[in-house]
């Protein structure tokens, strides 16, 4: 659980007891039903994280988009809703090149302008997989209502894959940018969960 689901739930619960206090408990329904509402978003369960040559969703949601870029790879969007898990992973392990913040707009989340157009974290990790050095960069990405983005570490960082790398309160989307080396394993409307579904596999890799 993260502690900032408790944080807000106990004070909605705090503010309950006093509107139940002033008032009356129906009053007081609304608060507690926050309270829950924030026990459940700030979740933050553990994940069993593939072994092999594998970049593993950073994030869990609904993939919106797979898209060829310029350099011969593929873009991934995943957006996350108001139910989903969001804490944030990183695909691959390695090393954390760079993290740039980027500020923005805040478009809803789902529309593709947002991927270039909102405040944005940008996550660069350089590793070895199957012996091949790769390099995989991802997005934190705002959206409408989630104006809050927290990443966990910074350049010179060691991660593995599947660790945890941020978190987006009460947010929204997450694009990964793989080189051609990949081979996307994943469709537009196909859910994932962070940290344990594949997204793609290194072409080649044994």
């Amino acid at each position: 659980m993260v502690s900032y689901g408790i944080y807000y739930a106990l004070g909605l619960c705090a503010a309950g007891v006093v509107v139940t206090w002033l008032l009356s408990w129906p009053f007081a329904i609304p608060f507690y039903l926050l309270a829950a509402f924030c026990l459940n978003f700030f979740r933050d369960p553990d994940r069993e994280v593939p072994q092999g040559p594998y970049a593993v969703s950073p994030a869990d949601g609904k993939v919106m988009a797979v898209r060829e870029n310029d350099a011969g790879g593929h873009r991934i969007s995943i957006f996350l809703n108001v139910f989903d898990v969001h804490v944030n992973r990183t695909p691959i392990g390695g090393k954390v090149a760079c993290v740039t913040y980027k500020k923005g707009r805040f478009l809803a989340a789902n529309k593709e302008d947002a991927s270039a157009a909102n405040e944005q974290n940008v996550i660069t990790v350089d590793g070895v997989v199957a012996g091949q050095p790769t390099r995989v960069v991802f997005k934190q990405i705002a959206g409408l209502i989630a104006r809050r983005l927290q990443c966990y570490v910074q350049a010179g960082s060691l991660v593995e894959a599947g660790q945890r790398i941020g978190l987006m309160k009460f947010g929204s989307r997450v694009d990964v940018i793989l080189g051609p080396e990949w081979e996307v394993l994943v469709k537009a409307g196909q859910r994932v969960t962070g940290g344990s579904d594949i997204l793609a596999r290194l072409k080649g890799a044994a």
